[in-house]
């Protein structure tokens, strides 16, 4: 199961994440967010990270161009579409993507079912907010294109492994405070999901 940890907003806390296994780490690009970082600082942390972690930018309510622009400053690899966008964006979009499923009920996990697509909890701000979607809801899906979001931590991660998901994103569940991340939480979190391989 992949890991992405969401809400870097310094050197050191990426760092940690890269040393200790986690392949994809997230920028926020949304104002609003206690996690916000600029493209320009987000590129200062990127421009150091080893070859083959994934970078991902997450955009609230942008415009395809403004995306685009903000992708090539900041050299995220992939954007994440964190609200709901029509055909034409996409299409004009020049940056790698992948879409969100804010979830209020188990038919929304259907959406994008063709495509690998994060799926979070709705809640009005946008993610962050450690919101656990209900399990049962996962039951008889296939997950094997989900990346759940919302509440996971060190101690519910193995909770998840059953339903073959292809990977977990969080942020509050590795965190001392918003936008600061505890090394020790990201060690004991590593350690959890990569029991759910052996």
């Amino acid at each position: 199961m992949r890991v992405k940890i969401c809400g870097i907003t310094n050197l050191e806390d990426a760092l940690v994440c890269v040393q200790n296994g986690v392949d994809a780490l997230g920028f926020v690009f949304y104002e609003k967010s206690p996690r916000y970082i600029s493209p320009l600082s987000a590129r200062k942390i990127i421009e150091q990270l080893p070859p083959f972690v994934e970078r991902v930018g997450l955009f609230v309510n942008t415009d395809e161009k403004e995306l685009d622009e903000i992708a090539q400053i900041s050299q995220i690899s992939l954007a994440q579409i964190h609200f709901e966008a029509d055909s034409d964006f996409y299409k004009q979009l020049k940056t790698p993507y992948i879409k969100v499923v804010r979830a209020k009920t188990r038919d929304d996990l259907l959406k994008h079912k063709d495509e690998y697509r994060f799926v979070d909890a709705f809640v009005q701000s946008y993610g962050g907010e450690g919101k656990r979607l209900p399990l049962e809801w996962f039951e008889g899906i296939d997950c094997s294109k989900i990346i759940i979001a919302g509440g996971i931590d060190e101690k519910n991660v193995q909770e998840l492994h059953k339903f073959g998901f292809y990977g977990v994103d969080l942020s509050s569940g590795v965190e001392k405070s918003k936008g600061k991340k505890d090394k020790m939480k990201i060690e004991n979190f590593m350690k959890a999901v990569n029991l759910d391989t052996i």
